[in-house]
């Protein structure tokens, strides 16, 4: 053996040196790790020809491996770490020599790159990387941020380390609109860098608060860490719990766990939420903390006059915390007593089939025995009895069509259970009357008439829902009752946006804020997936954009306008109407709403280019493009790049050793924390991407292959990736500030001042560690 290492230990070595120098030697990236796998392997390759590279494995001809095997231990879990007493055998690193590696990994790698690359599953998730960015860079470039950093300003300055809570604030409100790290921390940095210092901030504080805010964007959705992460961890959790499933005996994952083995990644946007969250309240918590302790190196800046009425606090408690907490709560509690609820009367033509057992039980009894070990006695026991009850009811009863009795029958049960008021109606109304209220209290002086029409518009759509709308009046019908409210109410509206926009706070906030709702909401809420989400964002993201630069220019930004409201007809047309027109009897209402749908959808696309037009004129359109081409590039060619390297390390067998060692410990919180701990440390020389797409695929059949909870593995993982962007010597955020910073700021003040916010999102992973739910309270929130 060299140097007394295993031939593998010393491939491992040979791949890791390899690719530190090509991150080394000034080469792009994205391409230094391919050469990397193509260098690693010649060189492996020619200490194994040369009979240098010499690996100890066991010999499974043995009596003592087969004595292990007699008494019921698997194959897999022998290896030279759990029994290191084994007889072994000298073999090289190649078994079959490395051309025959080579061949084999060639047709691999097709397979690879069709798989991951070009036309997998995943791809139609990696889409949304392409929109994110577009959408991030979009926003990026409206100024956004520069709008957002001084109005925070003017809210938290007044505050020990207000300025310091302002960049936490815009920096978690960037990292839910934009996602982008490089431009978050490089337009923090000209704009807010330069203000902190004027204000005798400390270089420390101001330069760490920067970068560590603008690192948010990794954990905050929509995270393009999630979404490559996700597509990663879902196939690997799939592939792990169904190899675990059989090496206990069962047939398959769904078998053994009682449910499919998937993970989304929308379940991880649900489940990254409250984490993000709660590390931007421990970055602000710090800043405000620092400022107590010393303040004369984080003041207070003098309030600045804003635009808009000043409001008092008796009205601020009115209008913003008690009348909006009577119509939220009041909505919950006609929903609880059911006054507010569905009426939806749509009836499956087919029944439902008998309700399946909780547990499968017609399994073998080595299945048995795991399921009970895994699951508990007494949720077998009840498996056992539900299947008991199916069989004296004769059996499972497969679903069947419906007669046209069974069906009325049916119709009319859901019609006597519907709600008096409709739940999309009412959650509707209520968001108009939350606008309303909000606009009395910004404007408490202006004349209160529009405000009440439009609450008596939103109180007689409610009473016209209960005295008249009942859940068999056909969409048209609905519409022509709700006319007159809905009209009342969009008076009243109209007058309350135009307060609203009279309020710098509410000005700046009130576009992005509605984006970011518009996608994340319809990712958390299920309607969509992260996709056609992420296209929505851009298109959203272009609009407002365009809005911003016509402003800018002395523009009206009607046409901009006019397009986002023919987005919001062309949903509610869609959500209330049955838009297919190839059924064999087409109602002249659904006929109508097609059209208006369909206009709709023409002038939202012409609205669209129309901003794409003012963007390119603006100079702004080009880019854009160009940056939001060189990222995916970047990304995706780090995605075929790392495959390669992922097959070198599988051709010669470290990745079976690396699982080999980490299946050694007995402890599934031990290997964890082992991974955890490692991926910290490669965080200070690798960047985030190389990580996902070449560690992760090698522990990940480990780490998702036992009783942790994958979301919360899958988001510990990206909060500990996270700190890789602060992490000298690659720290990439580092660099990015470093490169708009003055030069009266050092790089030993920027390394110094993120040491605190390191060791805070290794606090974070303590908290998550200790308290699981905060990952998991929100997707098991939306699944009920």
């Amino acid at each position: 053996m060299l140097f007394g290492l295993d031939g593998v230990e010393i491939g491992l070595i040979i791949i890791f040196l390899s690719l530190f120098g090509g991150i080394l030697s000034g080469f792009p990236v994205a391409f230094a790790i391919g050469g990397s796998a193509v260098i690693s392997f010649a060189i492996i390759a020619g200490l194994d020809s040369a009979g240098l590279l010499i690996h100890q494995a066991i010999d499974t001809s043995s009596d003592a491996y087969n004595a292990l095997l007699s008494s019921g231990i698997h194959a897999d879990k022998i290896s030279v770490f759990r029994n290191p007493d084994l007889p072994r055998i000298a073999q090289p690193v190649f078994e079959r020599g490395w051309e025959h590696a080579m061949n084999t990994n060639i047709s691999f790698i097709v397979n690879r790159m069709n798989e991951r690359v070009l036309a997998g599953a995943s791809i139609e998730t990696l889409l949304a990387v392409l929109m994110f960015v577009l959408m991030g860079i979009t926003l990026e470039r409206s100024k956004i941020a520069n709008d957002l950093l001084t109005t925070m300003a003017r809210v938290f300055g007044p505050l020990p380390g207000g300025l310091a809570v302002s960049v936490v604030v815009v920096g978690a409100f960037l990292a839910a609109s934009t996602g982008i790290v490089g431009a978050t921390v490089v337009t923090m940095g000209l704009l807010s860098l330069p203000t902190m210092l004027r204000h005798n901030y400390s270089p420390e504080l101001a330069t760490g608060v920067i970068a560590a805010s603008g690192t948010l964007g990794q954990i905050i959705p929509p995270s393009i860490v999630i979404v490559l992460l996700g597509t990663l961890a879902g196939d690997l959790y799939s592939a792990a719990q169904e190899q675990r499933a059989q090496l206990v005996g069962c047939s398959d994952a769904l078998t053994y766990l009682g449910e499919a083995a998937v993970v989304s990644v929308g379940t991880l946007f649900q489940a990254a939420i409250l984490p993000g969250i709660m590390l931007a309240f421990l970055y602000g918590l710090y800043a405000f903390g620092y400022a107590l302790v010393k303040p004369d190196k984080a003041p207070p800046v003098p309030a600045m006059e804003g635009k808009g009425e000043k409001i008092g606090r008796n009205g601020a408690l009115t209008w913003f915390l008690l009348a909006p907490a009577v119509l939220i709560g009041g909505m919950f509690v006609m929903g609880s007593f059911g006054v507010v609820g569905s009426q939806a009367i749509l009836v499956d033509s087919y029944s439902d089939a008998t309700e399946s057992t909780s547990l499968r039980t017609n399994v073998s009894e080595q299945c048995q025995a795991a399921i009970i070990e895994l699951h508990g006695q007494e949720k077998w026991d009840a498996a056992v009895a539900q299947q008991a009850a199916i069989d004296a009811a004769g059996g499972a009863q497969e679903s069947h069509k419906l007669t046209a009795e069974e069906l009325v029958a049916a119709t009319d049960a859901k019609v006597a259970a519907a709600a008096p008021i409709g739940s999309g109606i009412a959650i509707f109304f209520t968001f108009m009357a939350l606008i309303l209220v909000f606009a009395r209290g910004i404007a408490p002086s202006a004349d209160p008439r529009p405000i009440l029409i439009g609450l008596a518009g939103v109180a007689l759509a409610f009473i016209a829902d209960i005295a008249l709308i009942t859940p068999l009046s056909t969409p048209g019908m609905t519409t022509t009752y709700l006319l007159i409210p809905a009209l009342l109410t969009f008076h009243g509206v109209y007058h309350a946006a135009i307060r609203l926009g009279k309020n710098e706070l509410l000005a700046v906030v009130f576009p992005p804020l509605v984006l970011i709702i518009a996608v994340l909401g319809s990712i958390l809420g299920g309607i969509t997936n992260p996709t056609p989400a992420a296209a929505l964002g851009a298109g959203g993201a272009i609009l407002l954009a365009a809005y911003r630069k016509l402003q800018d220019e002395g523009g009206t930004g009607r046409i901009i306008l006019m397009a986002t409201f023919a987005i919001v007809v062309m949903i509610l047309v869609g959500v209330n109407f049955d838009l297919r027109m190839n059924r064999s009897d087409v109602p002249f209402e659904d006929i109508l709403a097609f059209i208006i749908a369909k206009g709709a959808y023409l002038f939202a696309m012409f609205g669209i280019l129309f901003g794409c037009v003012v963007l390119y004129r603006g100079a702004v359109l080009t880019p854009i493009v160009r940056e939001t081409a060189k990222v995916t590039s970047m990304v995706f060619t780090i995605l075929i790049g790392s495959q390669l390297l992922n097959l070198v390390v599988i051709s010669f067998g470290g990745e079976e050793y690396i699982q080999d060692f980490l299946k050694s410990f007995d402890s599934e919180m031990k290997v964890f924390l082992i991974v955890m701990v490692v991926l910290f440390f490669l965080g200070f020389v690798l960047d985030f991407l190389e990580i996902i797409y070449i560690v992760i695929p090698i522990v990940g059949p480990v780490i998702y292959g036992g009783t942790f909870d994958p979301k919360w593995v899958t988001i510990m993982i990206a909060v500990n990736l996270q700190t890789s962007f602060l992490t000298p010597p690659f720290g990439f955020a580092l660099f990015y500030l470093r490169g708009v910073a003055p030069p009266s700021v050092t790089t030993g003040h920027i390394y110094r001042g993120i040491i605190p916010f390191v060791l805070i999102q290794v606090v974070g992973l303590a908290l998550l560690w200790s308290f699981p739910s905060v990952v998991t309270i929100l997707p098991n929130l939306f699944a009920n």
